[in-house]
């Protein structure tokens, strides 16, 4: 390219071309060798039973994962690690949003690991969005001593849609942890719904974590909530709080006092303390402690695993049926169509779904 200001008009004033700009990429890159190796199921195995927690995250990444291959081979993982799991206390951790969770579980692990020892895994689940199907994934900063801790393991995963913000496969990340030594599993819900059963049908304590002075004590008094937890705790009691603490904690006791015993036997307790200033944070243990020393005792705690291993057998069942007639050919294009015959009135929901279903039980 030529540059007028090089003509003799301009003499004085000279361009020079400059020199040819090196490419962005670093020519010496071998982008080969940052590929990482896929691992087998039975190298994964053997590195979850090690400890591994790289390995036991690409292994829960495979979990979540809906590729049809990476299903096939995570189900292998988990069939392998099953020997080696059920040696952990599970702790489900529930509440309203903003009441304080992750910051609980923040201090809550930190002193059980002070106090007891061992390994502690924390499963978190996050909302995803509807629009974007996206997940923020952020609850490890405010976890921020566990998150440094060599003996704690943090997993946020996206809930996907899945019924009362639990993961559909929390369960199966509960027994790669299990199998890679980690002998205290919580389990975090992103905020109390009508169906949080699916968390309390995986854990072994159920936790509700409540607030006072939000305005509406009427809130944390509902059944459905309230039945299914083996102690509820009121966070935020410092300062000018302390009061109002108190207070809620007289009414949920009250309220206890109208729900039918539970079959473990156990009495729900009630308790304040303070996340932020790690208060009271003992007596809450000491109480978590009592009920697994009590329905151990009793013979509920075998009881219970038991049940929860039924229900995800008919959960995964009731999964596998929906997946499979969603996937099936016929009805695919027979969907469609079916729409349109609801929309223009020509049939009600219920007739176009059972037609539907005849059509798919006659192709099987």
């Amino acid at each position: 390219m030529e540059h007028p200001e090089n003509s003799s008009e301009f003499a004085g004033l000279q361009v020079n071309s400059g020199v040819e700009q090196p490419s962005i990429v670093n020519p010496y890159l071998k982008r080969g060798r940052f590929r990482r190796r896929e691992l087998s199921a039975a190298e994964m195995v053997e590195g979850i039973v090690k400890g591994d927690v790289t390995i036991l995250s690409q292994a829960v990444t495979l979990i979540e994962s809906v590729n049809p291959d990476h299903q096939a081979k995570a189900q292998e993982v988990i069939n392998k690690c099953l020997p080696y799991s059920g040696n952990s206390v599970r702790i489900g951790i529930s509440g309203v949003p903003g009441a304080g969770k992750s910051t609980s579980i923040d201090e809550f692990g930190i002193h059980l690991l002070k106090e007891k020892g061992g390994r502690l895994a924390v499963l978190a689940i996050d909302p995803s969005s509807e629009r974007t199907k996206g997940s923020i994934l952020g609850d490890k900063t405010r976890m921020e001593k566990l998150a440094i801790h060599p003996d704690s393991f943090i997993r946020p995963s996206p809930s996907a849609g899945s019924l009362g913000g639990v993961a559909r496969k929390t369960r199966e990340t509960i027994i790669l942890c299990e199998a890679a030594g980690f002998d205290k599993i919580f389990v975090e819900t992103v905020g109390v719904g009508q169906s949080e059963t699916a968390c309390h049908s995986m854990v072994d304590f159920f936790l509700l974590i409540q607030v006072a002075g939000t305005g509406d004590e009427l809130q944390g008094i509902k059944r459905g909530i309230m039945e299914i937890s083996d102690g509820i705790v009121i966070n935020k009691c410092d300062g000018d709080n302390v009061d109002r603490c108190q207070m809620a904690a007289t009414n949920f006791r009250n309220a206890l006092h109208f729900f039918p015993m539970s079959e473990s036997g156990w009495s729900p307790k009630v308790l304040c303390y303070s996340g932020f200033y790690g208060t009271g944070v003992k007596e809450v243990w000491d109480m978590i402690y009592e009920y697994f020393d009590f329905v151990k005792a009793n013979g509920y705690f075998d009881y219970r695993r038991n049940e929860q291993a039924k229900y995800w057998m008919y959960e995964t069942i009731n999964e596998q049926l929906r997946l499979n007639f969603y996937n099936n050919p016929q009805i695919r294009e027979k969907l469609s169509a079916a729409e349109q015959s609801v929309l223009l009135g020509q049939k009600t929901s219920f007739v176009a779904a059972g037609d539907l279903l005849d059509d798919y039980f006659r192709s099987l």
